[in-house]
């Protein structure tokens, strides 16, 4: 079997690393108030897999054959549980689909191909043998990116990039580095990390996805203020298509015709497979902080969050909390263990003790972070200019203690989502982006699109928000709503799921910033990018790929949408 990392096959990450909420004392209150459950203890360590019920493969011995031919049998696998790891990505209902053995259409076969040369005859046989090719790097999509066509009938292979995870050249003087797509996030770092280097791109899912899915999806990290998106990081690739590769080079700027880089970035798999990838690197820097703030109002920190990219200080990031996802990260902080943490936590609430004296409502003030790097220098100077901003917006300084402990725990959230599901809670999130001068109405109409639906439901349902990303004309917004989901989960999650997506396109947001398109917001496309972009899209896949090998129904023209399981609840 090949010496390639996945995570678990039930659910986010790895085994034996759990959300416990017995060390939380206002973890489970604010539970029972936001979806009104009482919580239980952790009873899930771990799921048999001889409790799957996979359906079988439909791969005959030729096409088997043929694949073995390219990569070796050692490499080309078709056992039940390599199937369902690469069966769907990690959406909190395709985590609940495979719990329930509801598998809609698995993958007949895994192949791990060890070379370019080996990507491009898996390619031509897609083409000649009519396959279904669907590439794989992390397997951390939550936009249903992964799966087939569940009507699907041809042969579906599941092509696995884990074995392509090497830095292969560094430019130093251009600050370039060519790599290979199937590197995982943390041993990219490593191996650029013991050159003096870094990438600077750290999405949420940073520990289980690779670049060749940043690069597929179009990305965009925690550290994008500074390091742009991956769309800004990328400088050339290469993509393997049915009779050659597409080679661009990693030049830094160019005027020849629509960009083929932009065109790749973001096709989730629909245009080829890349296999190599070259980004602009950064060399690592002497000194990083993270400081928290403590606003008022979640429209003063907002104002001050615009008016800190507006001022050119360079943070690598702003991000702030509204004022329920204030409080719901504050009631995941653990009890103190010591006299020392005791006596901090202790200060905190004399601190919020004489905030309530001077006039501040706690039950909105909201909690943001601003991420400083360079030399010790540069940082100093940043914190003061950052400082000025945030006290005209009546900020209080929480320091350094509060930023090092979100910094430490910035990966750890979705093992919150698994914990909430055993819980019987649906835990999920949805972002967007849109101009500063509309996020306000962004936030409060996704806020009440989502009321709706919980009221539609007759559910307790939760909704918080934080803003991240920031550019010169807007930023992006990211959800987490939540609910006690039924038998009807299906139709329960669409309808709220849904009630969010077109709220941001009413509000004048994009349906995406940066979890991509996939199946789950193919609908919203048209509405999006225009019925002129859609046809343009649908012409570009249908001449690049006329046979519909690779990766069909993602993007654009899903027939497995969030409006199909709504329309299918409304008929049940």
């Amino acid at each position: 079997m090949p010496n390639v990392k996945h995570q678990k096959w039930w659910g986010w990450g790895e085994e034996n690393v759990f959300f416990t909420y017995e060390n939380k004392p206002a973890f489970a209150p604010i539970v029972k108030r936001a979806v009104g459950i009482d919580l239980r203890h952790r009873e899930r360590d771990t799921v048999d897999f001889g409790t799957a019920q996979v359906p079988a493969s439909r791969i005959t011995d030729a096409q088997l054959a043929a694949l073995q031919g390219i990569s070796g049998a050692e490499n080309t696998l078709t056992d039940d549980h390599d199937r369902v790891i690469h069966w769907a990505g990690k959406s909190v209902t395709d985590i609940i689909k495979t719990l329930q053995n509801r598998f809609d259409r698995v993958p007949d076969v895994v192949v791990y191909p060890g070379s370019e040369d080996e990507v491009q005859a898996l390619v031509d046989a897609a083409v000649e043998l009519d396959l279904v090719l669907i590439p794989f790097g992390g397997g951390s999509s939550i936009s249903r990116s992964l799966q087939a066509r569940p009507e699907e009938t041809r042969t579906v292979v599941s092509v696995d990039l884990g074995r392509l995870n090497q830095v292969l050249e560094i430019d130093e003087t251009s600050g370039l580095a060519r790599i290979q797509a199937g590197v995982l996030g943390p041993d990219m770092e490593e191996q650029l990390n013991a050159r003096g280097w870094t990438l600077g791109h750290f999405p949420d899912s940073f520990n289980h996805s690779t670049l060749g899915g940043w690069a597929a999806t179009r990305s965009s990290g925690m550290q994008s203020d500074k390091y742009g998106d991956i769309a800004e990081i990328i400088r050339g690739m290469n993509v393997v298509r049915p009779g050659g590769i597409v080679r661009l080079r990693p030049l830094p700027s160019t005027s020849t015709g629509p960009s083929l880089r932009e065109m790749f970035i973001g096709s989730e798999g629909r245009l080829g497979i890349i296999t190599e990838v070259w980004v602009q690197i950064h060399r690592q820097t002497e000194a990083r902080e993270v400081i928290a703030y403590m606003f008022p109002t979640w429209q003063q920190g907002l104002t001050a969050m615009r008016h800190i990219h507006e001022s050119e200080v360079h943070t690598t990031f702003a991000r702030i909390s509204d004022a329920r996802e204030t409080e719901f990260s504050l009631a995941t902080q653990k009890a103190p263990t010591s006299l020392k943490k005791t006596v901090s936590a202790k200060g905190q609430d004399a601190l919020w003790a004489l905030m309530r004296k001077r006039g501040w409502d706690t039950d909105a003030m909201c909690i943001a972070y601003v991420c400083f790097e360079g030399t010790k220098q540069d940082v100093l100077r940043k914190k003061r200019r950052v400082s000025g901003i945030v006290h005209k917006q009546g900020a209080l300084i929480l320091g350094s203690g509060p930023g090092a402990l979100y910094d430490q725990k910035k990966f750890d959230t979705p093992y919150l989502r698994d914990f909430l599901l055993e819980q019987g809670v649906i835990g999920d999130v949805s972002e967007t982006a849109a101009p500063w001068a509309k996020l306000t109405t962004v936030h409060k109409n996704v806020y009440d699109a989502a009321q709706s639906a919980f009221d539609e439901l007759g559910k307790t349902g939760w909704i918080m928000s934080h803003m991240s990303h920031s550019y010169h004309s807007g930023a992006c917004l990211y959800f987490t709503f939540a609910f006690e989901y039924s038998d009807d989960v299906d139709h329960e999650y669409a309808l709220v799921k849904t009630r969010i997506q077109q709220a941001f396109i009413d509000s004048g947001g994009t349906l995406s910033h940066h979890h991509g398109v996939g199946a789950e917001h193919s609908p919203w496309m048209e509405q999006d990018v225009s019925e002129g972009g859609v046809q343009l899209l649908r012409g570009l896949f249908q001449i690049a790929d006329p046979g519909e090998n690779f990766n069909p129904g993602k993007v654009i023209d899903s027939p497995d949408t969030l409006h199909k399981a709504l329309r299918n609840g409304e008929a049940g």
